[in-house]
């Protein structure tokens, strides 16, 4: 499965973008059973759970940093999870990448995804 993030862009604060992420593989290979998240990486710093949302869609979870901010949603029939994401701060700022769990559930930590994307760079100015 090759996932691959559209969406980011410059934009100041306060402002809106909206991330997708898109798999696509051999015949067959849905990511629909699977758990998909949004992570981020800032210059300097360590990669960092953002979002996830379950299988079926019912379950999501958010850091503490975007809560209220950010929200997740997955098309299932298109094998695509999105992140709108709302009142952009300048600490926003970072390369976001979508990733595909090996569990059905989400998970903050890193270590259960298996599928990366190739990440989509989202800079918010001040």
């Amino acid at each position: 499965v090759q996932l691959q993030a559209s969406g980011g862009g410059l934009v100041q604060a306060g402002g809106s973008l909206r991330l997708a992420c898109a798999a696509s593989g051999a015949s067959g290979r849905t990511i629909s059973n699977n758990a998909l998240a949004w992570f981020r990486q800032a210059p300097g710093k360590e990669r960092q759970f953002v979002a996830g949302i379950s299988w079926n869609g019912g379950t999501s979870n958010y850091d503490d940093s975007v809560k209220g901010r950010f929200t997740i949603s997955r098309d299932r029939a298109k094998n695509t999870v999105y992140l709108q994401m709302n009142s952009l701060k300048p600490e926003d700022t970072a390369v976001y990448y979508c990733a595909v769990s090996r569990s059905s559930t989400v998970t903050s930590r890193l270590e259960y995804y298996l599928r990366w994307g190739q990440g989509t760079l989202v800079t918010v100015s001040s």
